[in-house]
């Protein structure tokens, strides 16, 4: 119980430190440069529409949510579930604004994956899909990382083709079109395993905005952008499916 006394207020520095950050870093802004204006000089296709990153609004608001209803005397079991890896991926979160702002590409990548890491180590603790949720916990906790996940699978697949684009790779010969397309295939795989073993709506969700996105600022390349329709059609249909047999199969906590 100490240890986790302990950790309620490690986490609420996290949050806070990460929010002020990120919200810093275009207001002042971080080495005179705008998040998105450094994101517009990379030649990528997997990358959305401006207003579909408003979605950090959304993601914030939930965080905090659980931030505080983390603090709450009945939350230590949940605290201790999910452990340090809350801290760390603000850690991430937070170095990776840095290492972007300041044009460190490379280093952006390891901060991504710590971040995607910390972010599936916390998803499989709590168990998110794989057991019955107290009804306290389902939109404070469950909802926060379902979201947060979602949202950080499509970032971790962007940086990566922004990097790749940063060192000027050829692609093998391939059109960066086609990298895009096979790109979006990946991803809507993972968040297709994700719909037929979890039924995570929130999740899916995520990854249907993120496509869509897509398609409405590429709409002038109709080979990424009918694509990335219907992949987000596919995805999210595929909750019509898997969502009711999955919650038959939840265990209770």
């Amino acid at each position: 119980m100490k240890n986790t006394n302990v950790l309620k207020w490690v986490n609420v520095g996290a949050t806070v430190a990460m929010i002020v950050v990120n919200a810093l870093a275009n207001a002042l802004p971080l080495n005179g440069l705008n998040t998105g204006e450094i994101s517009d000089r990379f030649e990528v296709y997997f990358v959305p529409a401006g207003y579909v990153f408003s979605i950090w609004g959304l993601i914030y608001l939930a965080l905090l949510a659980f931030t505080i209803y983390q603090l709450t005397p009945h939350s230590a079991h949940t605290r201790e579930r999910i452990g340090y890896w809350y801290a760390l991926s603000a850690v991430a979160n937070v170095a990776w604004i840095f290492l972007w702002h300041y044009e460190v590409f490379p280093l952006t990548l390891i901060a991504m994956l710590v971040l995607l890491g910390s972010l599936i180590a916390i998803y499989l603790r709590l168990g998110i899909g794989k057991r019955r949720p107290a009804a306290s916990e389902r939109w404070p906790v469950h909802f926060p990382f379902s979201l947060y996940l979602g949202w950080i699978t499509v970032a971790t697949v962007a940086n990566v083709t922004s990097l790749l684009d940063y060192l000027n790779w050829g692609g093998w010969g391939i059109a960066p079109e086609a990298w895009a397309v096979i790109m979006l295939i990946v991803a809507a795989g993972v968040a297709l395993a994700v719909s037929f073993t979890r039924g995570d709506i929130a999740y899916i969700a995520v990854i249907v905005w993120a496509y869509i996105g897509i398609a409405v600022k590429h709409g002038s390349t109709p080979v990424v952008a009918i694509p990335a329709t219907v992949l987000a059609t596919l995805v999210g249909l595929s909750l019509i499916v898997t969502v009711p047999r999955v919650r038959r199969c939840l265990v209770d906590a």
